[in-house]
């Protein structure tokens, strides 16, 4: 009998923890502050110089390499136009890694490794199989 109060107490504390949000090993307690700046700031901390692609007054793209593989880097003037970029690049897949009107795209891995330098949220793009040439 106390064996079975045992393992019911012990699951009651388990379904308190999981309905307060909280794990075991939480990886998202080792992300940082999500990084602010320019885009050469966000890619010095990414360690990467950038290779600017697109320098408008809107937007700057910038493809970036460092120790975890290549990926865009993209800043953005206004928090809108950063959502209607991540809201149309995700029609075409990839996983993005999104903070305050900066976002990189690339592999899942990179972009994990990524946030635990720049912090932010993750996005996962729709993935479409077939595309019409």
């Amino acid at each position: 009998m106390k064996v079975k109060q045992l393992i019911l107490a012990t699951a009651g504390a388990m379904a308190v923890l999981a309905l307060a949000g909280c794990s075991f090993g939480d990886a998202a307690s080792k992300v940082p502050p999500t990084a602010t700046g320019s885009l050469e700031s966000l890619a010095a901390k990414a360690k990467c110089k950038p290779a600017i692609q697109t320098d408008t007054d809107t937007i700057r793209q910038a493809i970036c390499t460092n120790s975890d593989g290549k990926f865009v880097l993209v800043t953005f003037s206004t928090d809108r136009g950063q959502r209607e970029w991540i809201n149309e690049a995700k029609d075409y897949g990839g996983y993005y890694l999104v903070g305050r009107k900066w976002v990189a795209d690339g592999s899942k891995d990179l972009v994990t490794n990524l946030r635990g330098t720049l912090g932010g949220d993750i996005e996962i793009g729709t993935d479409h199989h077939a595309h019409g040439g």
